[in-house]
């Protein structure tokens, strides 16, 4: 049995502004009172340089659309950058977009029917048994259970397997208020927009997918929200996330790799989702990382912001173009859930 190798990645981006731009040049107005002081600080110690927006809030202010504006808006910005990403993937693995088999997308901020897995199939030629899924509202953890399900299509059907992740925040700044939420702030300090595909094939050179494992903390289930309001969608994060994730990040990857042979030491790529700085202080502290453990994850936050589901995705990249490349990696995930995912991949020539 064939085992399944992500074969091509491709990423797109909208274009992109500096972190200092995005606060002078609109969030220092959004946010009045005494949020503002507060609001400079979030931003200044958010980790990020630059960040991507397909709607762009130098150029236009979003924050009092109602949703279904918001909505159309997301279906006219996504489908080329879904495109875009898409195609580089398979051109990066040798493959035609009939080659598919199963189509999976990933996307938590925007929704409409037919959707982007739809559209994309027809516009890139797709063949009419293509299986498709639509994965929605598991936030920053997404690519991970998306790889599995395409892992396990390609295991047991022996075809290719196509995964997208594609997430547009930039729709869903919320109106300006006097009023402290420091959640809000936190989210229009860090978010992201950008699309990222992954092909899975059975066998080849690529990163091999050795598992994928997850574990979920309902009791703290409120910590993290997406809520569809009349004013776009609304994120809840709670400050003790980083607490929960101390408490269930060791364990999770210790029993990955035990069941594979694997030491951490023995693991030179870790792509871990950049949440924050200080999601990614407690996963280095948790998993007695050396300093240089997390690079390619502070990078990336430093240089893309948190594009949600495609940022792990990112930083998989990242890690495969390094040089050299790296040979073990383990990737991790938080979202919704509170949930962690983890998946252990090996390179293969």
């Amino acid at each position: 049995m064939s085992v399944p190798v992500i074969a091509g990645l491709g990423a797109a981006q909208p274009p992109s502004a500096s972190q200092d731009e995005l606060w002078e040049g609109f969030f220092s107005r959004h946010f009045s009172g005494t949020t503002r002081s507060l609001a400079q600080r979030i931003f200044a110690n958010s980790g990020v340089t630059r960040r991507q927006a397909a709607v762009n809030p130098l150029l236009e202010d979003v924050s009092d659309w109602p949703t279904e504006r918001r909505m159309r808006r997301y279906q006219v910005e996504a489908l080329p950058l879904g495109k875009e990403a898409v195609g580089r993937a398979l051109t990066a693995a040798g493959l035609g977009a009939g080659d598919i088999g199963l189509f999976i997308v990933c996307s938590c901020t925007g929704y409409a029917t037919p959707g982007l897995d739809i559209l994309l199939a027809r516009d890139l030629g797709m063949a009419a048994d293509t299986q498709r899924m639509f994965v929605g509202h598991m936030g920053c953890y997404a690519a991970l259970p998306g790889l599995g399900a395409a892992s396990d299509f390609v295991t047991a059907r022996g075809r290719p397997a196509l995964l997208l992740c594609a997430e547009l925040t930039s729709l869903h700044i919320q109106p300006s208020s006097a009023r402290v939420d420091t959640q809000q702030i936190v989210s229009h300090a860090l978010f992201s927009d950008a699309a990222v595909a992954a092909v899975v094939t059975p066998g080849g050179p690529g990163y091999a997918m050795r598992e994928v494992t997850s574990v979920t903390d309902t009791s703290t289930a409120d910590h993290m929200t997406w809520d569809v309001t009349d004013a776009g969608f609304r994120m809840g994060l709670s400050p003790k996330v980083p607490q929960v994730l101390s408490r269930h990040v060791r364990g999770l990857v210790d029993d990955l790799l035990a069941r594979h042979g694997v030491t951490s030491s023995e693991v030179d790529g870790w792509a871990v989702h950049p949440g924050g700085p200080r999601i990614l202080n407690v996963v280095e502290r948790e998993l007695a990382l050396p300093p240089e453990g997390l690079a390619a994850s502070r990078a990336t936050l430093d240089e893309h912001g948190n594009c949600s589901s495609p940022t792990v995705l990112l930083i998989l990249d990242r890690l495969g173009r390094a040089t050299p490349a790296a040979r073990r990696i383990v990737m991790l995930a938080f979202g919704p859930g509170l949930t962690l995912y983890a998946a252990l991949l090996d390179r293969q020539e």
